[in-house]
């Protein structure tokens, strides 16, 4: 079977998906392809089905569409469309795809979500939520990646965030929802099978030299927090679909 975005729409049942008027017939293959290998890889190493990929059918992709100087790839709270550069998105797909998760679940897990905020600045703020088993695990994933084991220190990754910020005269690195998708790029990148279209960069990079991935013991306990929360909501959607309960 020949893999089209007209397929992966349809499996994941995205909300839409825009291919540029710039990409060619080929290009489009290409791309079509890869981004078929990436979302079945993310899927199988989240141990969850389709419809987290699609964020319930939430999520809309575009693919060499638009597109800014210096930016290889965004996320748009406000239209809830991940998009990837056709030249340079290459890599960047797991940290876009948990931007798109981290604003989805806000309103699911604060009782006031503004329509742009993420859990994740929500959780370092310390904003009433709403209490769930699922939603606890969520939150010690957000614990693993800011504070320190006894939770009572920045962690590792947030001070070398701030240090890095600081040096370049900026609030971008240390922001909790960019903190937390390298977090994630990293464990995705260390369980996953390699896959350079969905991450790569969270080793050996710039980026990793500075600090500014998870790393060590810190990076471990990351990755378990990850798999325990994902693995979870993976189990509870399965046991929901035979009884209309809804976990997020």
């Amino acid at each position: 079977m020949k893999i089209s975005f007209v397929h992966i729409r349809r499996q994941y049942d995205f909300r839409s998906i825009e291919v540029g008027r710039w990409v060619t017939e080929s290009e489009r293959d290409r791309a079509a392809v890869r981004f078929h290998n990436a979302l079945v890889t993310l899927m199988n190493t989240l141990k969850v089905p389709e419809p987290v990929i699609s964020l319930k059918s939430s999520l809309g992709l575009q693919y060499g569409i638009g597109g800014q100087l210096g930016v290889c790839a965004h996320y748009i709270p406000a239209t809830r469309q991940l998009a990837l550069a056709k030249n340079a998105g290459a890599g960047s797909l797991a940290h876009e795809w948990f931007h798109a998760f981290d604003h989805y679940i806000a309103s699911k897990a604060f009782v006031e979500a503004g329509p742009q905020a993420f859990a994740s600045a929500l959780w370092l703020s310390s904003q009433a939520f709403k209490p769930h088993p699922i939603t606890a695990k969520l939150f010690r994933c957000f614990e693993a990646i800011m504070l320190n084991p006894e939770g009572t220190e920045p962690s590792q990754l947030f001070r070398a965030s701030r240090l890095v910020d600081q040096q370049q005269q900026t609030l971008y690195w240390a922001r909790p929802e960019e903190m937390c998708a390298r977090a994630f790029e990293a464990f995705v990148e260390d369980r996953a099978p390699r896959d350079g279209f969905l991450v790569r960069g969270t080793q050996g990079s710039e980026e990793a030299r500075l600090g500014l991935y998870p790393v060590g013991m810190e990076r471990d306990r990351v990755a378990d927090a990850f798999t325990d929360y994902f693995s979870s909501l993976g189990q509870a959607l399965g046991r929901a679909a035979g009884t209309g309960d809804n976990p997020h």
